[in-house]
């Protein structure tokens, strides 16, 4: 029944999200104008969460749009417990994604059908190394999150003494982690005479494909040594920059959606700017994603280490401060007299000045985008959210530009204090006594060394498996220890003040 409005219209309620109900959904609304049930695949993606359907998703969906890659659909896939919650959503709306792009100026929504089912999510994975292995798939793509490559941080490996990959070692068939699922699906592939597929990392690591083939590669060699040769010589692993802020969706997303008439259990929001630039290495074949606005590129390094440094970094630079002091998303931040300068501060003097320039852009142009783009307010992108595992972020994002700076004897006062705000979260109260909830995956031994921290900041440095060897580098190791003694003793406030040259 419609609903009656106070101006005496009536509002249709919103339709369930589903194949049949496209053509009844309003004409504001773009949907498939490709008939989606003779589409073809050819990409497995595993961990579909926001991001990939609001980007990797969104870019072949367009070029389906245009009558191209009908044979790319794509099957998502999972390999935790919390993926089979999306498949369950997922499936009950034919694998249809809306995206609503929050522009300043407007919002407006957008279908996008270009994945095609979802596998079951099993213990044992066997019915992703199923797909896997099928000669269709030429494509395996992977949105894990920075933390979820199983790196040993001390030789930058592959860790095989962590426990879910001494189990794939042990037990190759019957594997636990996306990345042995992978190794096994290769595997059958060699047997049956079929070649690689082109395993696709789509998650903001600096030489994402790098890391992606040492897992793979290191994986096979622990088993089948004549498996890796294979792979060495045969298979490809192209590296990638992706960019798009797509939040977390939530109950106000969701009444987003519904304002279009989309009843979705699993929307996207999404900002109005996208990149993708990707390295053209794919061993059977690939979509022509340029077609959609893609950049194929031999200088994606360039463009992620612009990206990483200055949009990933400087996303810490804000969070641990916002979350402090209670500022619910990164626009808020952004409009934080202090936050704000601080930002801007970091960024040019600490950052930029170790990023080098890619076709068209200098650095001190991406820090004036990415301000922008941080700012807008119809982002509801939380603190919290951005603020997440910072034990990978701060350890990929932020360290390895104090270390340049080091190097080359610049200021690292803004980034020590970048650090110092990150061990202060880690105590677990903001600065008016509220709680933090757990937010790192290694929060249980991060709490009680932010607290020792409290009355010797050097306890934190000891934590050799983020800093190794920078505790002992006096330039940084003595910024750090009197940021943190000022933020305990005066609050982030007076730190901030301090740092911008306003206060004592």
């Amino acid at each position: 029944m419609d609903e009656l409005m106070a101006d005496g219209s009536t509002k249709r309620p919103a339709l369930p999200l589903s194949e049949a109900a496209l053509a009844a959904l309003p004409d504001s609304v773009q949907r498939p104008t490709y008939d989606r049930s003779a589409l073809r695949p050819g990409i497995v993606h595993i961990g579909v969460g926001n991001f990939h359907r609001g980007h990797q998703a969104w870019y072949l969906h367009r070029l389906m749009q245009g009558g191209l890659a009908q044979d790319w659909a794509i099957i998502g896939a999972g390999v935790r417990p919390g993926d089979a919650v999306m498949r369950e959503k997922l499936l009950a709306q034919d694998c249809l994604t809306t995206l609503v792009e929050l522009d300043p100026s407007g919002t407006s929504a957008e279908i996008v059908g270009s994945m095609i089912d979802f596998l079951p999510v099993e213990a044992n994975n066997a019915a992703l190394i199923d797909a896997m292995a099928r000669p269709d798939i030429r494509i395996v793509a992977l949105t894990v999150t920075e933390g979820g490559y199983y790196i040993d941080a001390a030789t930058g490996g592959l860790d095989l003494k962590h426990p879910d990959i001494a189990h794939d070692i042990a037990h190759p068939t019957v594997p636990r982690t996306a990345f042995g699922a992978m190794v096994a699906a290769l595997s059958r592939r060699m047997a049956a005479g079929h070649g690689p597929f082109t395993s696709q990392s789509c998650d903001n690591l600096q030489g994402n494909g790098d890391i992606l083939r040492n897992v793979i590669v290191s994986l096979a060699r622990a088993t089948d040594p004549d498996l890796a040769d294979w792979l060495t010589t045969h298979a490809t692993f192209p590296n990638s920059m992706v960019d798009c802020i797509v939040p977390a969706t939530g109950p106000s997303e969701i009444a987003l959606a519904a304002q279009f008439g989309i009843a979705d259990a699993a929307p996207v929001t999404h900002e109005d700017f996208r990149q993708w630039v990707i390295e053209d290495a794919f061993c059977a074949g690939r979509p022509d994603w340029d077609l959609a606005g893609a950049i194929f590129t031999d200088q994606v390094h360039a463009y992620e280490a612009m990206k990483i440094r200055i949009l990933n970094a400087g996303h810490q630079v804000l969070a641990n401060a916002g979350e402090l002091l209670g500022l619910e998303t990164i626009a808020d931040c952004m409009s934080h007299p202090q936050i704000r300068p601080f930002f801007r501060t970091v960024q040019m003097e600490e950052i930029a000045p170790y990023v080098s320039e890619v076709p068209g852009v200098t650095p001190a142009s991406y820090v004036d985008l990415i301000e922008t783009r941080f700012s807008n307010p119809a982002i509801r992108d939380t603190t919290r959210r951005v603020a997440f595992d910072g034990s990978s972020r701060h350890t990929g994002f932020v360290l390895p530009i104090l270390r340049d700076a080091l190097a080359a004897g610049g200021s690292v006062e803004g980034l020590s204090l970048v650090e110092a705000l990150w061990a202060r979260m880690c105590a677990g109260t903001r600065q008016d006594g509220s709680r933090i909830e757990a937010n790192d995956p290694h929060w249980d031994t991060l709490v009680p060394a932010a607290e020792a921290a409290k009355t010797d900041p050097r306890t934190w440095l000891a934590q050799s498996q983020y800093y190794q060897d920078l505790a002992d580098v006096p330039a940084f190791a003595t910024s750090f220890d009197t940021w943190l003694r000022v933020i305990w003793a005066d609050g982030v406030d007076a730190a901030l003040s301090r740092y911008l040259g306003k206060g004592a």
